[in-house]
């Protein structure tokens, strides 16, 4: 009772092909390699705007004015 031989590997993706069949699989593959894409610069814009921003003194808050029209601004309450 080890881990899976290659044989059981096959078997399951030929299922798995047979149930999802080949176009679907390419476009998950494709979908899930955009959605990486898409994170990797995403992260990448987050740095550089990071690193462009000017330090804030100690003991002072500033607000942010850059305002994305898809954020949704809510206060936070606790639960009692």
């Amino acid at each position: 009772m080890g881990s899976f031989s290659i044989w059981h590997w096959l078997i399951v993706l030929l299922i798995v092909v047979m149930v999802f069949g080949t176009k679907k699989l390419k476009n998950i593959g494709s979908d899930l390699g955009g959605a990486v894409k898409g994170f990797k610069d995403g992260i990448k814009e987050g740095g550089q705007s990071a690193n462009d921003a000017a330090p804030t003194p100690p003991g002072q808050v500033t607000q942010d004015t850059r305002t994305d029209k898809n954020t949704i601004d809510v206060e936070a309450k606790q639960k009692s």
